[in-house]
C-alpha cells in the first residue's frame, strides 16, 4: 500500500489518519448511508404514525445533510 509525503508523520513512518482520504470516503460513506435509512425511517413513522420516530428520523436527515453539505464546501 501506498502512502503519500503529507500522510506520514515526518521521522515516525506512522500515517496520520484523520488526514487520510480513506477515512473521509468512510466517513461520508456512513454519513450518507445514516441519510438514507433516515428517509426509510421518516416514510416508516409517517406511514405508522410513530411521533417519536418521526422527531429522530427527522433530526437524522437534518444532520446528515448537513454534514454532507459541509464537507461538500471543505469545511470539515
Amino acid at each position: 500500500m501506498r502512502y503519500d509525503a503529507g500522510d506520514v508523520i515526518a521521522g515516525t513512518g506512522m500515517q496520520v489518519y484523520s488526514q487520510s482520504e480513506g477515512l473521509h470516503f468512510m466517513l461520508n460513506f456512513t454519513v450518507a448511508l445514516a441519510l438514507l435509512i433516515g428517509l426509510a425511517l421518516l416514510w416508516l413513522s409517517r406511514r405508522g404514525r410513530v411521533l417519536w420516530l418521526q422527531v429522530w428520523s427527522i433530526g437524522l436527515v437534518i444532520f446528515s445533510v448537513a454534514y454532507l453539505v459541509a464537507a461538500a464546501m471543505g469545511m470539515i
